[in-house]
């Protein structure tokens, strides 16, 4: 059976489940197979099926209810089914469900005797033409401003599907929120036989708390005599149980959730009181033959902890709702997750409205989720046309879209149009690429000092804009966090995994940023932009280790490089080199700082000695001054290493090249 694991280890109900993965009778045109693999779309070769654009089909397959579950209720769960799904029990419509990204489930009691075979069917229209529905960065016909960088389209079950028995009475949506960081503020919602004259009693390490509940709501606090916080250090979660009714009938659940409070103070991001600092790494979540459908929950699991191997500390999970599986690992490794829904493409009032109908269901889903820090809404201005300062109905929307959430969880940051033209925002982030690393430099400097708010987009080959930090003259320049959300340069592995080195450093050099997010984990299909290939492989990055730039403590080197492979010209000198520690730990770090000579492309210097040293102090979240060191010349190329070392632990690590300078060979090139 293809992906046999519970799927919902947040909400725990593992002990009486069914899983209904696998093959399924599948009835779409004369030129498909009669059988698809769920839960893989039928666009992917794990399917059976490999279609793309076909838009309409029909799956069935016969249930069966086990006799051990008669008396108890009975719900039929989706993880998700792009885009609009008719679910029906022997030709009876048990309901129907629009959105390709949020769960869904219904009560199928009365549908489904234990012990009675049955047949299920879900029929599945998934439009080819997507610009007004949310989809992400699933290919469109017709064709997406953004085509250039869509992929293939996930369509029907792309989820999980199961069975679960529940209580007669059950807890049908709960929000645990830890905010308090002494205990959980519990609602929720009751379904089944009736709803009230329930008791619904929440328990945890010896700690019980009686919820009210009225009209089928209940809420209720329970209070902690020995907190314990949750953070990337100390992951810890609690295991609530919720018992809806008493006896046999009773309904049990245990919920996942931790004590911890994400907040704005001024200019920097706050976890449990502290400063933090975003390092992240945006991830869309695509394997090669599976799609947006993890191969297996190892494979899922695998890029949280390749993330952190990084030097990474937030995901930015990119136009998708992640499986609540992949967001589990994420609580119990301390991984923090940036998560944001799928967006449509052309704006229209329908299209605003289909974008923001999915916001309750991704709060009440996944809100109970400890890693979530930030909550994501529009991407770029897609299904906003590009053009949030142009037009106030636009504008409208992105701040329409903010209030809605913040009304459904204010306990989270939230943007409402991630890249660039704000207008209602917690945090001030930015998509910047750029492969000049002069002007790299100088524009981060310019955007940090606040002496510009503008950068260079290329929207297509022949659409060069000028886009800006916010959309509104209204919009406050300073007081709010500003972080780079989207960044990275290069066309080969080599040239990126330059750009890494360079590129980060500078965004470190300026203490008022908040943090960045590099573009990104893996390749997906012809979009080659990952630390690492489609596969999960690491590429050729000429002797970087991305965690050297990527992690807490790295060297911030005062030069302004050439180009991959020559930094700087061989020195026929002694070479005086400025290096400054930015740290991001919990406590100042001391020590001294290293150099010395190693061949060209070599992973470490010649000889376990330095050329030369110099003592550096470092306070967190403050880059260090200048430590100049000077070191001998070189007869020829050569890599110089530098390492900062601290109670005999080598915590940073950086390198500068030295080869000769050349001009790029244009012979032959057209003369106009």
């Amino acid at each position: 059976m293809p992906r046999p694991e519970y799927p919902r280890p947040d909400r725990d109900r593992s002990a009486a489940w069914l899983s209904l993965n696998g093959l399924w009778q599948f009835e779409a045109d004369e030129r498909t197979p009669d059988s698809i693999v769920v839960p893989f779309a039928w666009e992917t070769e794990a399917s059976g099926v490999q279609r793309t654009w076909l838009e309409h089909a029909v799956y069935r397959r016969t249930v069966e209810v086990p006799y051990d579950w008669d008396g108890r209720r009975v719900v039929l769960c989706f993880g998700a089914v792009h885009h609009e799904a008719i679910v029906a029990v022997d030709g009876v419509e048990l309901g129907r469900h629009t959105g390709g990204h949020s769960s869904f489930e219904f009560d199928v009691t009365d549908a489904l005797k234990p012990g009675r075979p049955a047949e299920l069917t879900v029929e599945v229209d998934a439009p080819a033409d997507k610009r007004s529905i949310p989809h992400g960065k699933q290919r469109s016909i017709p064709r997406d401003d953004y085509d250039g960088v869509a992929f293939t389209p996930t369509s029907g079950i792309w989820q999980s599907v199961w069975l679960e028995a529940r209580g007669r009475t059950y807890v049908a949506e709960v929000a645990l929120r830890g905010d308090s960081l002494t205990g959980f503020d519990i609602t929720g919602e009751l379904a089944g036989d009736r709803t009230d004259g329930i008791r619904v009693i929440a328990e945890v390490d010896g700690e019980r708390a009686e919820l009210s509940v009225s009209g089928g709501r209940f809420s209720g606090r329970l209070q902690l005599v020995e907190p314990r916080l949750w953070s990337p250090d100390s992951p810890h979660l609690y295991a609530v149980t919720l018992t809806a009714g008493d006896g046999g009938d009773a309904d049990r659940l245990i919920v996942t959730a931790g004590l911890r409070r994400i907040e704005t103070c001024g200019e920097e991001l706050h976890l449990n009181g502290e400063r933090l600092y975003v390092r992240g790494v945006l991830d869309q979540g695509y394997w090669p033959t599976t799609g947006l459908t993890a191969p297996d929950e190892t494979a899922l699991r695998r890029d949280i902890d390749l993330a952190r191997e990084l030097g990474f500390n937030l995901v930015r999970k990119h136009l998708k709702f992640e499986e609540p599986l992949w967001l589990d690992y994420a609580d119990r490794t301390g991984m923090l997750v940036w998560a944001e829904p799928p967006c449509p493409s052309r704006f229209s009032a329908t299209a605003a409205a289909a974008f923001e109908q999915q916001l309750p269901e991704l709060v009440e889903r996944d809100g109970n989720h400890p890693s979530i820090v930030i909550w994501g809404l529009y991407n770029e201005e897609w299904g906003l046309d590009w053009d949030i300062p142009g037009s106030p109905e636009r504008a409208e929307a992105a701040m329409h879209a903010y209030d809605t959430m913040r009304a459904l969880d204010d306990s989270r940051p939230i943007v409402e149009n991630s890249g660039w033209a704000h207008v209602r925002t917690d945090l001030v982030d930015w998509h910047y690429y750029d492969e000049d690393p002069g002007r790299w430099a100088t524009n981060l400097a310019a955007l940090a000092a606040g002496e510009r708010e503008t950068f260079e987009v290329k929207l297509g080959p022949d659409f060069l804009v000028d886009k800006s930090f916010y959309g509104s003259p209204d919009f406050p320049r300073t007081g709010v966090p500003i972080l780079n959300s989207e960044y990275g340069a290069g066309f080969t592995s080599l040239d990126r995994a330059w750009h890494v080195r360079w590129q980060t450093q500078e965004i470190r050099r300026h203490d008022r940023f908040a943090g960045f997010v590099y573009t990104e984990l893996t390749d997906v299909e012809h979009e080659m932009a990952g630390v690492l290939d489609a596969g999960r492989r690491r590429k050729d990055e000429g002797g970087l280790d991305p965690a050297d730039a990527f992690g807490p403590t790295v060297l911030v080197v005062d030069l302004v490089p050439a180009h991959a492979g020559a930094d700087i010209p061989v020195p026929t000198e002694t070479l005086a080199l400025g290096v400054h520690v930015s740290h991001h730990g919990h406590a100042p770090v001391a020590g001294m700082l290293h150099a010395a000579w190693g061949t060209a492309g070599s992973l470490s210097p010649r000889a376990a000695t330095s050329d030369a040293s110099e003592w550096v102090e470092a306070e967190p979240f403050r880059l260090s001054e200048a430590a100049v060191v000077h070191v001998p010349p070189r007869p020829g190329p050569a890599r110089l290493h530098l390492w900062f070392v601290t109670q005999g632990r080598t915590i940073a690590r950086a390198f500068v090249d030295a080869a000769p300078i050349e001009s790029p060979n244009r012979r032959g090139a057209r003369v106009r």
